[in-house]
């Protein structure tokens, strides 16, 4: 039963994120548990737990008569969040360089590295854009692991569930923005660069350059907001940035 029990609390909470970051409900819109409950096929119990931790991740605000609504996030807060990001993967990085990682790890993000060079190489125009997000997504699991600390690996992962902190937050449905596609070649040459000097244990470079990389997520926020914000449109979760 307890396994069920979890289970259904996992559905829950990956359903609910999924609802909210997909522009289901707008900015300051309240939750009804009722309707939430019935889109998801679950009951109201694993959902208020679901509801909850969104609460705590940032994604959604107690309303004081009751209940949850949508936040709605400044550039800045965004900022922030990546920000703070970079800073527990650059932890973990450095991490990693000065304690070393066990060969079968380095063998694991090295496989990945490869795996993205394949699709990098092919060049922006032809490259396959929703595999790059995927194994790009998986290079930077691997990396928050490789210190050996379940604590730096779990923080990590916090880190990364913050509104729009995710390695991947402005990649996701931009394949046709040459920008975006340019910024993927130089992003697979950081992940070599930090996987090199983890080998190297150059603990400082390590979190250098792995700070440096989770700054890719902003930049292409800020060509969203400065150069052409009609690509919010086609990133649904940006309905809840304002200003």
């Amino acid at each position: 039963m307890a396994g069920r029990s979890s289970s259904q609390t996992l559905k829950a909470l990956r359903g609910a994120r999924d609802l909210v970051l997909s522009g289901a409900f707008g900015p300051g819109e309240r939750l009804s548990e009722v309707s939430v409950a019935e889109r998801l096929g679950i009951s109201r119990t694993p959902l208020r737990a679901a509801l909850a931790r969104l609460e705590q991740e940032g994604l959604l605000e107690l309303i004081p008569s009751g209940g949850y609504a949508v936040r709605s996030f400044t550039f800045e807060e965004v900022f922030d969040s990546i920000e703070l990001r970079g800073v527990m993967e650059g932890t973990a990085a450095r991490l990693a360089a000065e304690r070393g990682v066990k060969s079968a790890k380095l063998r694991a993000i090295n496989a990945i590295l490869v795996s993205l060079d394949n699709i990098v190489i092919a060049g922006p125009d032809r490259m396959d854009f929703d595999h790059y997000v995927e194994l790009n997504a998986e290079f930077h699991t691997t990396l928050a692991g490789l210190s050996g600390s379940e604590t730096v690996r779990r923080e990590v992962e916090r880190a990364a569930l913050l509104p729009f902190a995710s390695p991947s937050a402005f990649l996701e449905k931009q394949e046709h923005v040459p920008e975006f596609r340019n910024s993927l070649i130089g992003g697979q040459q950081q992940h070599r660069m930090i996987v090199q000097a983890i080998e190297m244990r150059e603990g400082a470079r390590a979190e250098a350059l792995t700070r440096e990389h989770a700054r890719l997520a902003r930049q292409n926020l800020e060509f969203v907001a400065d150069k052409d914000r009609s690509l919010m449109q086609k990133v649904p979760a940006l309905a809840l940035v304002a200003g």
